[in-house]
C-alpha cells in the first residue's frame, strides 16, 4: 500500500477575466475563477499531485509545467486522466481519495455530491470511494480574505 498527499492553492483572477470557476471537474456559479495557466482546478491539482506523490513520481509541475504552452487553458481533468493511466500502469489501483477544500466563498456544499461523482468518474473507481469537504477559515489568511482557495488530497493505493 502507500498513501500520497498533494496541496494545491490558487489566487482569484480579477473579474475582468471571466474565467469560470473550476473545483473538483465541476463549473461553480460565482463571478471570480482562479487564476492559473491551466483551468485553475485547484481540487484536480491537488489530486494529481497525491497520485504523484504516492508514486513517487514528483509533482504536477514536473509532468504538466505551467510554461509548456500545451497546458495553457487545458481542463485539469485531461491532467488527472494521465495520472491515472500512470498509476494503472504501474500496476496500483486507488482504494480511496479524500480533499478538503478551503474556501471563504462561495459555498461548498451544494456542489460537493457532483464534485464527488465527477472525480469517481475520472479516477475510475465508486463514487463512495471518493469524498470531498469544505471549510473556510474564519477569516483569516488569503482564504478568509477571499483571496483564493486553497485545498488538501490524500489518496491511498494499492498493487
Amino acid at each position: 500500500m502507500r498513501t500520497g498527499h498533494g496541496y494545491d492553492a490558487h489566487r482569484f483572477a480579477e473579474p475582468a477575466d471571466q474565467r469560470a470557476l473550476v473545483l473538483g471537474g465541476v463549473t461553480i456559479p460565482y463571478e471570480r475563477g482562479l487564476l492559473a495557466h491551466s483551468d485553475g482546478d485547484a481540487v484536480i491539482h491537488a489530486l494529481c499531485d497525491a497520485i504523484l506523490g504516492a508514486l513517487g513520481r514528483g509533482d504536477i509541475g514536473r509532468h504538466f509545467p505551467d510554461n509548456d504552452a500545451a497546458y495553457k487553458n487545458v481542463d485539469s481533468a485531461l491532467l488527472l486522466q494521465q495520472v491515472v493511466s500512470m498509476m494503472t500502469d504501474s500496476g496500483w489501483t486507488l482504494a480511496n481519495a479524500d480533499m478538503t477544500i478551503l474556501a471563504q466563498a462561495p459555498k461548498m456544499a451544494p456542489h460537493i455530491p457532483a464534485m464527488c461523482k465527477r472525480l469517481a468518474e475520472l479516477l475510475g473507481i465508486a463514487d463512495d470511494r471518493v469524498n470531498v469537504k469544505a471549510s473556510t477559515t474564519e477569516g483569516m489568511g488569503f482564504v478568509g480574505r477571499r483571496e483564493g482557495v486553497e485545498t488538501h488530497a490524500v489518496v491511498v493505493m494499492y498493487r
